[in-house]
């Protein structure tokens, strides 16, 4: 199952056609900024029943260099299976396009990285053949945006940045600074910027950190994430009420069949959010001799 971080990774570059002339800057390689980019069809299946498709593919065109296709792909681990079907990518956008094809793949993480910028051949020994040197983007290589006014001049680097270095412990300062930057920016071109971002932090710590960035910087905005996290803080108080109300039972069942209750107890008690829990300290406090008691077991 192609997972959101995956799509995030690759699908910047179709939201943004331009992004990978300034990648290719930030890894030293010279690419003229082209004149016209084309989103292309990703399907690179046969006429026999296997179907291949690329993550993102886009045609570059400039006045400086001939045009040339650009095969993004995500990998989020290794896979040894993955060079073989790059080298398949490449030579059948050259055979079917008759243009230069060059390949990029995005990474999350440092071994993945290495693995994937190995130069990979196709021949037996002595013959290569073919082959595979792919172009790496990755926390190794990835610029750390911080600055607020940086991620301002280009949102879809600064969002890059964010997925690469989803488990940098900057992360956060990182994420801070993109929601500063969007702050202000009309909805249409926030609204890309937040959601890819969500998506290509997945499930990491990281995503609690933008949720709560995007409640907090940037309360103002409408979208499916700010209204799910909102929906989510409301259930969260009920929970927290529920929670509340239970613990305040327990606490006068137990006053009221005369027992002392100490201060840790009602500490405890009341500190508690787990309902499970709640529920058989609420139980015991039916039959137990003494409030301490209804601890005993967990």
């Amino acid at each position: 199952m192609v997972s959101p971080p995956h799509e995030a990774m690759h699908r910047i570059f179709q939201h943004d056609p331009g992004l990978f002339t300034r990648v290719s800057e930030v890894l030293g390689i010279a690419v003229p900024a082209p004149d016209k980019v084309t989103v292309m069809p990703t399907d690179l299946t046969e006429t026999s029943a296997v179907e291949r498709r690329v993550d993102t593919l886009l045609r570059l065109e400039s006045a400086e260099r001939d045009a040339f296709l650009l095969a993004v792909e995500a990998q989020g681990k290794q896979d040894a299976a993955k060079p073989a079907s790059w080298a398949y990518y490449v030579s059948y956008l050259w055979t079917k396009y008759r243009l230069p094809t060059a390949l990029l793949v995005v990474c999350q993480d440092h071994a993945t990285a290495r693995w994937a910028q190995r130069s990979v051949s196709s021949g037996p020994s002595g013959l290569p053949t073919l082959t595979l040197s792919p172009v790496v983007a990755g926390p190794h290589n990835m610029p750390l945006i911080t600055d607020p006014d940086e991620a301002r001049a280009d949102l879809a680097l600064a969002t890059l940045s964010a997925i690469t270095h989803a488990a940098n412990p900057d992360i956060g300062a990182i994420l801070k600074a993109l929601s500063t930057a969007l702050r202000g920016i009309p909805e249409d071109v926030a609204d890309p910027i937040v959601e890819l971002t969500a998506q290509g932090l997945g499930n990491r710590p990281a995503k609690h950190i933008w949720r709560n960035l995007v409640a907090v910087d940037l309360s103002f905005y409408k979208s499916w994430l700010s209204e799910e996290i909102r929906d989510e803080g409301r259930e969260e108080g009920r929970a927290a009420g529920r929670a509340k109300g239970r613990a305040e039972s327990i606490l006068l069942v137990l006053e009221q069949r005369g027992l002392s209750v100490s201060d840790a107890v009602r500490t405890r008690v009341m500190e508690c959010v787990d309902d499970d829990v709640l529920r058989r300290w609420l139980v015991r406090a039916v039959t137990v001799s003494s409030a301490e008691e209804i601890f005993q077991g967990d």
